[in-house]
Parts: C-alpha cells; structure tokens; sequence
C-alpha cells in the first residue's frame, strides 16, 4: 500500500502531516467511532453517505481488498465496476497519501518458502521455541555482523561462508540493533519488556553483545534462564559435532532481571551497567520488540532524561494501554492542534493487520462472517437485556462452520443468558445477507486506520525532536508477517545518511 516515508521528512513536513491527519481524522470520526458489533443495532450502513452505499454495496471481498484498500493480487489490474462518488475517492486517495508507507526496501521473505513455519537459514536449536514472525523480526533488529568471513558455521546457523542473500530474513531484528550501537558506540543494550528473552539470547549468545534483559513477569523470565541454558547446551553439542568447521566466538549470557518499568518514574535498575571489567563509562542502546501500551512510552523517557541513554530502536504495539491522558500525545505541537485527541476505540483500530485482512478479503474464506454473526447476536442480546451492551464474547470455536442460530446460542450462553430463548429466525437471515455490507464497512475503518496508527507514531517523532534529538521511523519487517513494522529509532548525536544504512541488510 502505497503512502507517505517516514524518513527523511523535515520538522515543518512532519508538522505539516500532523495538521493533516488531525483534519481528516475528525472529518471521518463517525467510521472510525464505530463497532462493528453495532452494524445493527445502531445502523451502520445507513450512516454513510448515499452514493458509497451505491458504491459499495453488492462488492464481494475480493472486490473489497483490490478496489476500496488497493491491494490487489499480483497482476490483477484496478477496474471499477461503475463511477464512485469523488468523496470517497477521496477518502480512499487521503487514506493513502498521509499514512506512513509501512513497505519495506526488499522483496517477500524469501526464508519460508520452503516451509512457512520453519526459516530455511536456522538450524533447528534455533529455531526452537521461535515462532515465523519472531525469527523474521529478531533477524531485522540486529543481524549486520552475521556476515563475518571467518565463520563458516555461524552460531545461529547459516551454513556459507556467502554473504547472506538480500532476500533472506531470519534475524533482521539483529541488524538495526548492531548497526545502531556500532554506529553510537554502545557499550551495552537493554531489552525492555523482553518476555521469554527470545531477542535477549539472540542478542547475547549469538551476536556477542552485552545484554540486560528486564521483564515484569517472573514466569517468563524463569523460562528466558531455562532457555538460555537449552541453547546453550545445543551451542556446545553442535560445537562438539563439527570442530573442524564450528568457530567458537564470545559468548555473553543475557542477563535477565524481574523488573517493571513505569512510563513516569525512572527506572534504576535499567541504568545500571552490567559488570564489565576494563570497560570505561556505560553508554546503553534501548529496545523494545513490541513493547506494550506505555512501555514504549518508558523507553522514550529513559532515552530523554538519561545521559546514559544514547540510542534507541523500539517498535510500540498495544495503543489502545496507553495511558490517556500521560502516554499521547507527548509533543507539544501535536497537543496544541484541535481534533488530536484518539479515545479508545481509535486507537484499538489502529492495531489491526491491514495487508492480512486484505489477504483474507483475496480468499474470501468462510471466516469473515463473524463481524456479520456477531452483529447479530448483539441485536439478540439487547433485545432481551437492553442494559448489556457490546459484553466481550469469548472465542466460538470453529464459528465459521455453524448456522448463525447455532452461533448466537452459543454466544448467548457465553453471556450468561438463556440460549434456549426463542429466535427470530427471519430476522438473523435477513441480517445474515447483509454479511458483505458488514464486511465493507469494516474495512473502510480498516482503511482509516493506518492515519491513527501515523499520528500516534508522529507525535513521538515530534516529541523526540522538541527534545533535541534526532530520530526516524524505519519500515524493517515485512508487513505480512509483522503489523506493527515501523520501528522508532532516535540517537542523541546527529547520524546523516547512517539512518538509511540501517534500512538494509547490506553493512
């Protein structure tokens, strides 16, 4: 999907874009407002203007993806069926125009075509335990060095002493956070909300790097010691089995702290240097993958108010946790513009998958009814308890393959009312045929959504420059396997053309 770059932009662009976005926000806040559960109950449709609806209406899915999202499949030409009102060409071109481009400077992962579940460039101890996406994102933050001559079995399992190949990705997450402190003369990385220390290890045992890890939970980081130890012993079993080609380089274990990290206080223990005999001031990288809600807020001010502090690679997630207000808007000139506010549901939208709902409107499969059938069990549920609106319904198992009488019975019960109650059988079929009219208003918020997801990823840009420093956002995971691809990376010296070096998998 085509948009705006992030990089690069100068402070009066980034200014500029945040004014835009604002306007256009408030001008479409009735869709974005909107649950989908409510499609009936408060008539969704009927809430949009006229002529989309005559747009709209009778496009299957497919239609959908090619001609209101513009992702069509490979090859597939852009043909409208019939004129579209110029509003919603508008919408449509605007909603293009001022999102962040969230396309990545390479081609489709190329690491799972053999088997989607398992990255062709790891061998099996590491691929344990790291699921597709995990492997993909942890190679982008920090992989540069894997391309060292001298290693002909590299301790994280590429086989050749070739580089590694444009289109490979199994550790791209490595390689922003190596290009990084190698460029800011880091000393040590911190990895904050690091859960089972997946990148930790990386990190550490693979790459070298002196790395704390800090996790709230106590179980996650009794599994992060545990796995560390797995690994480990598979190092040294690999190491055993192949001396003559196996090049054992240095080995720092992670070391893993329990330790929440407030959005508001500092953090001590964050700051605290690891012991490091011989080494000279400590000067700390911070990153978070996916840190959650306010977390990402955190790693902002410690990066902020910290002299220790002098670079950080985060990707944020969860903008629906974020404290309001507290954690957005953090600039001043994005809290100065009128209609910059982003209540809840705005910022829950803002954490859909765009490219795979578009891939699931391409296939068209029997799992998009649900927003129809929930629309629906919520007509029933206010019909026989007005005071209970939107309940949280746990998930239905295998909804795709059941009748919608069968579906709101189960949902009933789920509810903790009476799913013997008598239905009305006409009126959940007639709401059934509407299932595409549901499925094309969710994604013209679907399609919104991408300028929340900006706006809250621009304020902190702009949050960051009022500071003094300096900072990008960089596209560096595939969006199909990653939503949440844009990775905010700031330094407190200035870096010139270094930010786009870190865009690649080139050193």
């Amino acid at each position: 999907m085509p948009g705006v770059s992030a990089r690069g932009l100068s402070h009066e662009e980034r200014r500029q874009l945040a004014v835009n976005l604002t306007r256009v926000l408030a001008l479409y806040r009735s869709i974005l407002d909107a649950y989908i559960i409510e499609f009936f109950t408060d008539s969704l449709w009927n809430t949009l203007p006229s002529s989309w609806q005559e747009a709209l209406d009778g496009l299957n899915p497919p239609q959908l993806a090619t001609l209101l999202l513009g992702m069509p499949r490979e090859g597939e030409e852009i043909r409208y069926r019939s004129v579209w009102p110029l509003t919603l060409l508008a919408l449509k071109s605007t909603a293009c125009a001022l999102a962040f481009t969230r396309t990545p400077g390479f081609q489709t992962p190329s690491e799972f075509l053999e088997n989607p579940s398992q990255s062709s460039r790891l061998t099996a101890p590491f691929r344990k335990h790291v699921k597709p996406k995990k492997q993909h994102e942890i190679r982008r933050l920090g992989e540069c060095f894997l391309r060292s001559p001298w290693l002909i079995f590299h301790p994280y399992g590429f086989r050749s002493q070739e580089p590694v190949p444009r289109r490979d990705f199994c550790f791209l997450l490595f390689q922003l956070v190596k290009k990084l402190s190698d460029l800011t003369g880091c000393t040590q990385v911190v990895d904050v909300g690091s859960g089972q220390g997946h990148l930790s290890r990386f990190m550490s045992l693979g790459l070298g790097l002196m790395v704390k890890s800090l996790e709230g939970n106590q179980r996650l980081v009794e599994r992060a010691q545990h796995l560390d130890q797995e690994l480990l012993q598979a190092l040294d079993k690999m190491e055993k089995k192949h001396p003559q080609v196996v090049q054992r380089g240095p080995r720092h274990s992670p070391r893993h702290v329990v330790q929440w990290v407030s959005s508001t206080a500092l953090c001590e223990e964050l700051l605290l240097p690891l012991e490091t005999p011989g080494q000279g001031s400590t000067r700390l990288l911070l990153t978070g993958l996916h840190a959650c809600g306010d977390l990402s807020v955190a790693l902002l001010r410690h990066f902020c108010c910290c002299s220790e502090v002098v670079a950080l690679a985060s990707v944020g997630c969860c903008y629906m946790k974020l404290s309001d207000p507290g954690s957005y808007p953090l600039s001043q000139w994005v809290a100065g513009l009128p209609g910059h506010e982003l209540p809840y549901r705005l910022r829950e939208g803002a954490c859909h998958a765009l490219e795979d709902y578009a891939e699931r409107l391409q296939k068209a499969g029997p799992g998009l009814q649900t927003h129809c059938f929930r629309a629906a069990l919520e007509t029933v549920i206010r019909h026989v308890c007005p005071e209970l609106r939107r309940p949280g319904v746990q998930g239905i198992p295998r909804a795709h393959e059941l009748k919608i009488e069968e579906y709101v019975q189960q949902g009933l019960q789920r509810v903790g009312l009476d799913p013997q109650l008598p239905l009305d059988l006409a009126a959940l079929r007639a709401q059934q045929a509407q299932e595409n009219r549901v499925v094309a208003f969710f994604s013209l918020a679907l399609l919104l959504a991408p300028l929340v997801e900006t706006l809250i990823l621009l304020d902190r840009l702009l949050y960051l420059q009022e500071q003094g420093f300096y900072a990008e956002l960089l596209p560096i995971f595939s969006p199909e396997l990653s939503p949440r691809n844009l990775v905010l990376v700031a330094t407190k010296t200035p870096l010139g053309q270094a930010f786009s070096v870190l865009e690649t998998e080139d050193s």
